[in-house]
């Protein structure tokens, strides 16, 4: 994630909390700096474990709240995939996912003629600010497994 996302992100944050007449503690700016490090999505329990790589322990309570403070300033997005709820910086970009149904592997994909399609759409009453598209199929290592067990099973029954 750029330098300059995170610094958008800190500030949008200290606007809030300035605003609101909320502290700025140090657990709210390391886990804003914990999410912006993370590499794709990630599950609450990985990101408790990344901010303890960095020596900075915060308890499950204050992780779930302030997860709960960036969803509602859009600094981070919910994701319900198939292998339980996960998060990830919010970066306003369209995203297409595949997401495999047996293992639940989730890949980001190129769709473009997608992409058009939707910035086309005309939607009533709603600004948009991004999207996130799932397509639910299974991968390719998972379709050999399955091949192979049928193949297995077909040689079994001869």
């Amino acid at each position: 994630m750029s330098e300059k996302m995170k610094a958008q992100a800190r500030e949008i944050l200290d606007q809030y909390l300035e605003s609101n007449l909320h502290r700025k503690t140090p657990e709210r700016y390391a886990i804003l700096d914990a999410v912006f490090s993370m590499r794709g999505h990630f599950t609450l329990e990985e990101l408790g474990a990344a901010l303890e790589r960095k020596n900075f322990r915060v308890s499950r309570a204050t992780l779930y709240n302030t997860i709960h403070l960036f969803l509602e300033l859009r600094l981070v997005v919910r994701h319900s995939l198939v292998d339980g709820t996960k998060y990830a910086s919010s970066s306003n970009e369209n995203h297409v996912h595949q997401v495999c149904t047996v293992c639940g592997r989730v890949t980001e994909v190129q769709a473009p003629l997608v992409t058009a399609a939707i910035n086309e759409t005309r939607l009533q009453r709603f600004r948009k600010d991004a999207f996130v598209l799932y397509i639910y199929g299974v991968c390719s290592i998972c379709q050999a497994k399955i091949t192979r067990l049928r193949n297995n099973k077909n040689e079994k029954s001869k």
